[in-house]
């Protein structure tokens, strides 16, 4: 602080006390925007469907896919790496997990999505998969997002029984809806 303001509250604190008043006074305003809805705030489950609805068409510039994070985790299947960026994403799968029961239930297909939305509105963002015992048949998963606006990122899983049982997600799409519609898509090279 300097010494012109020093001064002027030299009355009532001393300059000490304000600098540590002023500190805690930052910190709280931090916490409370760091809990606001944001990229870092936490997202609601996502819900799988029964059935995946067909969905009409209608792009919409306002809204696209920014980026898309693939991990398939199976300690069975996992080639030996030197690599600690590797490694360390693995470890940090399995981070918690003491049983093998744990461990198993962790493996499987993650799909990160970042998002944008250039103007507010209610968004529905849909995983639609195959897997590899399943053949043509397609399921999918959504999250709603209530007043999205900016980047937002999306998660889903499909890992425990549903990897177990119905084996490896081996094509998929994104999508995102609003109104009923599909506004913006991000897809694997082998979705059809």
């Amino acid at each position: 602080m300097n010494g012109f303001a020093c001064d002027l509250l030299r009355g009532s604190l001393s300059c000490k006390s304000m600098t540590r008043l002023l500190l805690i006074f930052c910190l709280l305003l931090a916490a409370l925007v760091g809990g606001c809805a944001g990229p870092g705030a936490p997202q609601a489950q996502p819900r799988l469907l029964r059935k995946a609805n067909v969905l009409p068409l209608a792009l919409d510039p306002a809204f696209s896919f920014r980026k898309t994070k693939l991990f398939f985790h199976d300690r069975k299947l996992e080639k030996p790496t030197t690599s600690r960026m590797v490694n360390f994403e693995r470890e940090r799968m399995d981070y918690g997990t003491v049983t093998d029961t744990e461990m198993q239930a962790r493996e499987g297909n993650y799909f990160d999505f970042w998002w944008r939305a250039e103007r507010t509105a209610h968004v529905t963002v849909r995983l639609e998969y195959r897997q590899q015992n399943l053949g043509a048949y397609v399921q999918a998963q959504e999250v709603d997002v209530p007043a999205a606006h900016g980047t937002v990122q999306t998660k889903f899983k499909v890992v425990g029984d549903s990897y177990l049982q119905d084996g490896r997600v081996i094509a998929w799409r994104a999508l995102l809806i609003e109104n009923g519609k599909i506004v913006a898509l991000t897809q694997s090279f082998l979705w059809n």
